[in-house]
């Protein structure tokens, strides 16, 4: 009994040693700056990009507007086409068009009313979510849809039809109340789902290819306390315990569950939920100020090797949610992008790709999805399951029905080799989600094919019909509508 208890605590030890020696590494990875400094961007006001670096366009004239007569001088002032860019966090070019007029929404930011009662509140599509957040969070109330990072801003984040992590909802539109919308010919047009609704329907998810979004009213919700709870488990178990656990919980505001690479066998689900617990955290809102340093270092160790993501799975995650999390619903909702962004995105960028299934095809979906991931070996980081109900019309609507989305997070590199690499599996990807009846998301690089857009979007010959009768000269436009449109 002596001796092997004395084995016993020499394989400990042993364990020990290892463990320690690991999170050294980690640590001398984290504090000791590997990364090529920064490529400064180029010094050209007309040169539009997006955050991954990977689509330099350059326009013929940038405008900001900072009112909506702004916006129809800039568009009568021109017979060429027109783009639109928010926070350029799209990542395919849907921003811009060369040589054309570009808009740039970013300094056309105000609140334009605020009803507290009413629980609504009418912004300029420019503002960004974070400077709703700073209004609406003093009245104890909260942003009822929107997506993980509150960078973007309104207008874009309509334009695309975001979502999150919020539980009983899905794509924003399920909680727009009305839109104004500037058209082509300088018309302003107030819309809703009861007013103007077939130019409501395309405008929101239409990525600025019908009009410029120049006002967005929004349902606003109480802030709440939230208390996080995980579970770890294989991944053919995690559809059930969504069912049995998850949907039909009330008490869940917010809830994604993360699919580990590169095997792709097991997720961590993390819901948050109404809780009277004590607060953790005592701040309302994620500091503006808040310090980054090591979060863009730990994604690219985790990046670099295999290693660093066994570590984050089976060590930095688990020692992360073992303690007890409680906090405001608005703090959960102020995340900042900088807390991914890399030193420098010149040889290597990261990039989003999303894919949307029916509810009862996640299996099947994501058994393709690991096998193309793992035969290209892309550099997958994460990927975010989301749960999102039907959209409620928007003519490209990405679900047509209650879907399960896949948020993937990825690497890859700058060069022209690296950019057909993942061309070819992403047409891959999008072929994997058409057979099982899904989408996959527009704002991202475009890599579709034309007849793969159409088999994903069926309704899109009403958009483009609609677009003919709202733009017949086709003076809205950017990257994605000049692959899929035809004039």
């Amino acid at each position: 009994m002596f001796i092997a208890g004395k084995r016993l605590l020499k394989y400990l030890s042993i364990i020990f040693v290892v463990f320690l020696a690991i999170v050294f590494l980690f640590a001398a990875y984290v504090l000791v700056d590997f990364s090529p400094k920064p490529e400064p961007f180029p010094n050209n006001v007309n040169l539009v990009n997006d955050v991954t670096q990977l689509n330099p366009i350059e326009v013929l004239k940038v405008v900001s507007p900072k009112s909506i007569e702004d916006i129809q001088q800039a568009i009568s002032a021109t017979k060429g086409k027109v783009s639109i860019g928010g926070g350029r966090y799209s990542q395919g070019g849907q921003i811009a068009l060369q040589d054309h007029l570009h808009l740039d929404m970013r300094e056309f930011n105000q609140v334009v009313s605020f009803d507290p009662t009413a629980k609504e509140i009418t912004v300029q599509s420019g503002i960004r979510w974070r400077d709703i957040q700073d209004v609406i969070d003093p009245e104890d109330l909260s942003i009822k849809i929107m997506q993980s990072y509150s960078n973007f801003t309104v207008g874009g984040s309509l334009s695309v039809n975001v979502h999150g992590r919020y539980m009983g909802e899905g794509p924003i539109i399920r909680s727009v109340k009305s839109i104004k919308v500037v058209l082509a010919n300088g018309d302003i047009v107030n819309t809703s789902p009861d007013e103007n609704s077939g130019v409501f329907y395309g405008v929101i998810g239409g990525y600025g290819g019908l009009g410029v979004i120049a006002e967005a009213t929004l349902e606003l919700v109480p802030n709440v306390k939230v208390g996080r709870e995980t579970d770890y488990m294989t991944i053919d178990k995690y559809t059930s315990y969504f069912e049995q656990n998850v949907k039909n919980n009330s008490s869940v505001v917010f809830h994604n569950a993360d699919i580990y690479p590169p095997d792709y066998t097991h997720v961590n689900s993390v819901s948050w939920v109404n809780t009277d617990k004590p607060l953790t955290v005592q701040d309302k809102l994620i500091s503006r100020n808040k310090d980054y340093w090591w979060q863009p270092k730990a994604a690219k160790f985790v990046a670099d090797t295999d290693l660093g993501k066994w570590m984050r799975q089976h060590i930095f995650e688990p020692i992360q949610y073992s303690s007890e999390a409680v906090q405001w619903r608005n703090y959960e909702a102020s995340y900042d992008v900088r807390e991914l962004e890399p030193k420098s995105r010149k040889n290597e960028t990261y990039v989003l790709r999303e894919y949307f299934v029916p509810i009862d095809r996640f299996d099947s979906f994501s058994a393709k999805m690991s096998a193309i991931f793992k035969a290209h070996e892309v550099n997958v980081l994460n990927v975010s399951i989301r749960h999102a109900l039907p959209d409620t019309g928007s003519l490209l609507a990405w679900a047509r029905e209650e879907v399960f989305a896949f948020v993937v997070y990825y690497r890859q590199g700058t060069s022209e080799q690296d950019k057909a690499e993942v061309n070819a599996w992403s047409r891959e990807m999008i072929d994997a989600v058409i057979s099982e009846g899904g989408a996959y998301y527009l704002p991202y690089q475009l890599h579709a094919t034309t007849e793969q857009f159409h088999n994903a979007y069926p309704r899109a010959n009403e958009f483009f019909a609609l677009k003919k009768k709202l733009d017949p000269n086709n003076r809205f436009s950017n990257k994605l509508w000049e692959q899929h449109y035809d004039e």
